[in-house]
């Protein structure tokens, strides 16, 4: 019984690793306040020494520096010859830039007063609270399964735990590629999503900003101080709501890229169809724009 005491706690191995490694979370991460899809992977630990070890190991070599009178400190570095550069010539004089009219605005406060973000986070996030979910069941399973075949190994032929493991080991890979492809749907569901309220954020901030006389937006977390009126972030949070209150999400059965390659993903071409009843349509990035 080594021989299967060995595999099983091998496979076991297995469901720990993946368990642990994926971890789908129901929350929305917090980008500025605002729903974004981004992990961090923990950078590797060094592997600590045995004191033991760390006694034995010898001390490193220092060499000595060189004399300040050696020859070698006594020598400058060589210049060498470089090519011919052609002369700037000069430029005509042009009109000064326009006067410098300057506002603010805090992308992440527009995005939690955004109701379209708030329908992302809503919908995605229950996608995620599910998939956690069926997540744990599915592990509730693997470890049910694999404590059954501990205790029926004295009665179980070689053959019959050989084909138990297997089966087991096959059921774990086939929930490690489901359950990727559905974190996988997840998040391009909330690039379409998200895409969506980037682009007509843009717009916003463009309109408001010119209706002020505006000419350059800064980021309200780079400026150390402003006024009241330089500050855009609300007027541009209301403008958004009224123009984009809500955007158009895949279904959860829908794969977004075989969705795209239908051709049936909504797009521009769609609003000039007059006003729709549902969300609103994906603006499809132009030829060459990302």
């Amino acid at each position: 019984m080594m021989r299967f005491s060995t595999r099983t706690a091998l496979l076991g191995a297995v469901v720990l690793s993946f368990s642990s490694a994926f971890v789908p979370s129901a929350q929305a991460q917090n980008g500025g306040g605002w729903f974004v899809p981004k992990t961090q992977q923990p950078a590797a630990q060094a592997p600590a020494q045995h004191p033991a070890a760390a006694r034995r190991a010898p001390a490193p070599v220092q060499l000595p520096a060189p004399p300040a009178d050696s020859q070698e400190a006594d020598q400058a570095p060589p210049v060498l010859p470089l090519p011919p550069i052609p002369s700037a010539p000069e430029v005509a004089k042009e009109a000064p830039p326009p006067t410098t009219v300057i506002g603010v605005i805090s992308v992440g406060g527009v995005m939690r007063q955004s109701s379209a973000v708030m329908q992302v986070e809503r919908t995605l996030g229950g996608r995620r609270d599910e998939l956690a979910q069926d997540l744990q069941k599915e592990q509730a399973g693997w470890r049910d399964e694999q404590q059954k075949l501990q205790a029926q190994a004295k009665s179980l032929t070689s053959e019959q735990i050989q084909t138990r493991e297997r089966s087991l080991q096959a059921r774990v890979m086939k929930a490690q590629r489901d359950f990727r492809n559905r974190n996988r749907i997840i998040q391009e569901a909330a690039q379409v999503s998200l895409g969506q309220i980037e682009r007509e954020l843009v717009q916003v901030i463009q309109k408001v900003a010119a209706a002020h006389g505006m000419n350059l937006v800064l980021h309200s977390e780079q400026v150390a101080l402003h006024v009241d009126g330089q500050d855009i972030t609300n007027e541009v949070a209301v403008q958004l709501n009224k123009i984009l209150p809500s955007v158009f999400i895949p279904e959860a059965n829908v794969d977004p890229e075989e969705l795209a390659k239908s051709g049936k993903m909504p797009t521009t071409a769609d609003a000039d169809q007059g006003p729709r009843t549902g969300p609103a349509p994906v603006v499809a990035p132009a030829a060459g724009q990302q």
